[in-house]
């Protein structure tokens, strides 16, 4: 009865996800769109994630050109480090990291805010006062997060790649020209296909994942807690799951 009662809930609510996300499509198609709400939450957002975005991003391309130093190194070829980071950050690296980053910094503050908006039924409240919640609550923070991620995997390729200059040049001793060439070079329109790919499907997996949880939340302050945390670790799972299957797609269809 517990495995029969655990699939029976988890059809209704992948239902009513699916109704949640048919809401927001009516809106986006009817042109019903709060401009200044979206550029609001495009900057909190944003501010919330991009210091962890450029810290992370800048370790990983410096551990990444560390760690190629030292195999590269073995087999006397340490001059391909720059083309190692330029890839690895821009068809893999980058986009996942900056999704988890920004899943536990700015899609857990969307279902905490969203949840608390819930509990103390100020989102009932907003359809007393004749305004649709879905219009004026989560189309913003969706269309938000579809414009903040892009650009932070972008800022994120820049700063890791930058990090992983920083290490080929001081410490491996390669050519600053040589290494700049060498990173151009090695990155073809694949490389930005998929991790532009990648960007816009975690986008909309994260504002999904966390506006549905959110707006659902029930159970008082200890149920904001319990959504936002379930928010979050879906989006975890979903982001890697989903980065496994995009990238097998990708290369099966685009090549290697």
């Amino acid at each position: 009865m517990f495995i029969l009662s655990v699939i029976r809930d988890t059809i209704a609510s992948i239902g009513r996800g699916a109704v949640f996300m048919g809401d927001v499509l009516v809106c986006l198609l009817k042109g019903r769109v709060r401009w200044g709400e979206v550029f609001k939450q495009v900057f909190e957002q944003g501010v919330r994630s991009l210091f962890i975005v450029i810290l992370v991003s800048l370790a990983s391309g410096a551990v990444l050109a560390m760690q190629g130093r030292v195999m590269m190194e073995r087999f006397g070829a340490k001059e391909f480090i720059a083309q190692l980071v330029a890839l690895s950050l821009i068809r893999e690296l980058s986009p996942i990291f900056t999704a988890l980053v920004f899943s536990g910094k700015s899609g857990a503050g969307m279902a905490a805010e969203l949840g608390t908006m819930s509990v103390n039924s100020q989102i009932q409240a907003t359809r007393t006062l004749g305004v649709d919640p879905v219009e004026f609550l989560i189309v913003p923070r969706i269309l938000a997060c579809l414009i903040v991620l892009p650009i932070l995997v972008v800022i994120s390729m820049i700063v890791g790649i930058f990090g992983g200059y920083l290490i080929g040049v001081h410490e491996a001793n390669i050519p600053s020209i040589y290494y700049i060439n060498q990173t151009i070079r090695c990155i073809s329109f694949v490389d930005f296909f998929t991790g532009f790919v990648k960007m816009f499907f975690f986008a909309t997996l994260i504002s999904w994942t966390c506006t549905y949880k959110g707006f659902f939340t029930s159970g008082g302050s200890m149920g904001v807690g319990r959504f936002t945390t379930q928010a979050v670790a879906m989006c975890y799972v979903g982001v890697i799951v989903s980065d496994t299957i995009l990238t097998k797609i990708i290369l099966t269809f685009w090549g290697n």
